[in-house]
C-alpha cells in the first residue's frame, strides 16, 4: 500500500453544459393565512384623529378583505381567531381566545362579519393564542398537501396572562407548523416594541397609513412569487460551476424545503428557482467534498442571488495498458491529513473535485515472477498544462504537459533554474502503507499559475531520469 500526499486538483473552467428536461410546473403552494386580532379592553383607546384602534383595525381590514375578493383564481384561504373579546376585565380570563371562522375558499365574507361586530372588552392572552393556531391549521384540510401556513397577529399590546409569546413562536416555527409570523403593533409604546423582535417579523404601526401600508406589505410578501439563483463560483469570480445537486433547508426545523440539480441555462446563467421569502435558507453543494450555503435571508418580490464559492477541478487517474476486461485498481482519496474517506476513484477515470490538496492511497500487487524490484523510484514532475509562457531552447514543438520541475525526495523540487533536489524519492513495496509528501513548492515554477498545473508520476526500478535532466523526459510519463 501506498500512499502520495499533495495531489493538487486544480480549478480549471468547465465549458460542458447538461441539458434540462422541461418538467411539468408543479401546483403552487396554497396560502393559509390566520389573523389573530386584538379585542381586549386597550382597542378601545382613541388613535389620532382616527377614531379607536379597533375601528382603524376593522376599517383597513374590511378594505384589505375586499381587495382579496376580487383576485381570481385565489390560491389563499383565510381564517380568524380573535382574543379578549367574550369576558370583560375586571375580572382577567386568560382562556378568552376564540378561532371565529376557521379556513375555507368562502371565508371573507365571514370575516367580515365577525369583524364589524366585535367590542373590545378583555384580556391580552397573545401566548396562548399563537399556541391554539397550532389547531386551527391541524383541524382544516389541506388538499394538495403543499400549504404555506402563515400568522399574522395584530394587536396593541403585550402578553397579560404570564405566557411566553417569543416561545410559542418558536415552537410554532421549529415544529414545522407555521412560517415565521407578522406582528402589527397598533399604536404600541416604544417601550413594548423590542419584546415582538422575537415573535415574528415586526411592523410598528405609528398610524393609520403606516398600519394600512403594513398590512399591503405582509399580503404581498405572502402571495408574490420571489425567484432567486444559485450562483456557483468558479476559480475565476463567475458563477460558472454546475451540474451538481443541491440542496436547501429551512434553518429554523432544519427541514428540506428545496432538492434540485443546479444547471444553467442557454445564457450560461444559473437556471433561476421560485423560493419562499418567508424562510431563511441554508444549504449544500454536492460537489466532491460538499460546501455550504451559509443562514440567507431572501428578499420578497425581488430576484435573489445566493452564492458560495465552488472551484473545481479534474483529477484523473491512467493506468496505461489495462485492458478492457480487467478491472482498473482504485485509488482512495482523502482530504488531506485526514482520515476519513472521501471518495473512492477507479484509475482511467476522471472526477472533478473542489480545488485543494488530497491525499491519494493507491493498492497494488506485485504480479510478476520472483521478488519484486528493490529499488523503486517515484519519478514525479511539475508541468504546465498548455505551456503557457514557455519555450523550449531545443525546438521540440510542446502542445501541452511541458515539463516545469522533478518533485524530488525530501520535499524538494529541481526546476531549470531553481531548486535544490538531487534525487528522485525510494519507495520499497511494502504491505504498509508509505506517503511522499511535497509541500513547499512555489505556485510560480508554473508560468500559467496553479490553474494551469498538473502533478504526473510514475513508478519504475531503477535510475531511468537524471535529475539534471531538462529535456522533455517527462513525456514517458504520462
Amino acid at each position: 500500500m501506498m500512499r502520495r500526499h499533495l495531489i493538487a486538483i486544480l480549478a480549471i473552467l468547465s465549458s460542458g453544459l447538461m441539458a434540462q428536461s422541461a418538467l411539468p410546473e408543479p401546483e403552487p403552494a396554497l396560502n393559509r393565512i390566520l389573523f389573530i386580532m386584538d379585542a381586549s379592553n386597550s382597542m378601545y383607546g382613541r388613535w389620532e384623529d382616527s377614531g379607536t384602534k379597533m375601528e382603524v383595525a376593522q376599517r383597513l381590514m374590511g378594505r384589505l378583505l375586499d381587495s382579496l375578493a376580487q383576485v381570481e383564481d385565489p390560491h389563499f384561504q383565510l381564517a380568524l381567531r380573535v382574543y379578549g373579546h367574550q369576558k370583560p376585565v375586571p375580572p382577567q380570563d386568560c382562556g378568552d381566545t376564540r378561532l371565529e371562522v376557521s379556513f375555507g375558499h368562502s371565508s371573507i365574507p365571514r370575516i367580515k362579519k365577525v369583524l364589524r361586530r366585535l367590542r373590545p372588552m378583555g384580556t391580552t392572552p397573545i401566548a396562548l393564542s399563537l399556541s391554539k393556531a397550532a389547531g386551527d391549521f391541524a383541524s382544516a384540510p389541506c388538499p394538495s398537501g403543499n400549504c404555506r401556513d402563515i400568522v399574522v397577529l395584530i394587536t396593541d399590546g403585550k402578553e397579560e396572562c404570564g405566557g411566553d409569546p417569543c416561545e410559542a413562536s418558536r415552537i410554532l416555527q421549529k415544529q414545522g407548523i407555521t412560517l415565521k409570523p407578522f406582528v402589527i403593533g397598533v399604536g404600541l409604546d416604544q417601550s413594548l416594541i423590542d419584546a415582538f423582535d422575537c415573535v415574528g417579523t415586526f411592523f410598528d404601526a405609528r398610524d393609520e397609513g403606516t398600519f394600512k401600508r403594513a398590512l399591503g406589505v405582509i399580503v404581498n410578501q405572502i402571495l408574490d412569487e420571489t425567484s432567486a439563483q444559485v450562483n456557483l463560483m468558479d476559480v475565476h469570480g463567475h458563477p460558472s460551476e454546475s451540474n451538481m445537486p443541491v440542496v436547501l433547508r429551512n434553518v429554523v426545523t432544519g427541514k428540506v424545503s428545496e432538492a434540485f440539480v443546479h444547471t444553467l441555462n442557454y445564457q450560461n446563467n444559473p437556471d433561476t428557482i421560485q423560493l419562499d421569502p418567508l424562510i431563511t435558507y441554508e444549504g449544500v453543494v454536492y460537489t466532491i467534498p460538499p460546501v455550504t450555503i451559509d443562514s440567507v435571508m431572501i428578499n420578497p418580490g425581488k430576484h435573489n442571488h445566493i452564492g458560495t464559492e465552488a472551484h473545481q477541478g479534474n483529477l484523473t487517474l491512467k493506468v496505461p495498458g489495462l485492458k478492457s476486461m480487467q478491472n482498473p485498481p482504485l485509488a482512495v482519496i482523502r482530504n488531506q491529513g485526514e482520515t476519513s474517506i472521501l471518495n473512492v476513484q477507479p484509475f482511467n477515470s476522471s472526477v472533478r473535485y473542489i480545488a485543494g490538496t488530497y491525499d491519494i492511497d493507491i493498492s497494488y500487487k506485485y504480479t510478476g515472477s520472483g521478488s519484486p524490484a528493490s529499488n523503486m523510484k517515484l519519478y514525479a514532475a511539475l508541468v504546465d498544462k498548455d505551456c503557457t509562457g514557455y519555450t523550449y531552447s531545443s525546438g521540440i514543438p510542446h502542445g501541452y504537459n511541458c515539463w516545469m520541475a522533478w518533485l524530488t525526495d525530501s520535499d524538494t523540487y529541481k526546476s531549470k533554474s531553481a531548486g535544490s533536489g538531487t534525487s528522485f524519492a525510494s519507495v520499497a513495496p511494502t504491505s504498509t502503507s508509505q506517503s511522499v509528501t511535497w509541500s513547499s513548492v512555489p505556485a510560480a515554477v508554473v508560468p500559467g499559475g496553479l490553474n494551469k498545473a498538473v502533478v504526473i508520476g510514475v513508478l519504475m526500478a531503477g535510475n531511468q531520469v537524471s535529475v539534471g535532466g531538462t529535456s522533455a523526459h517527462v513525456y514517458h510519463a504520462i
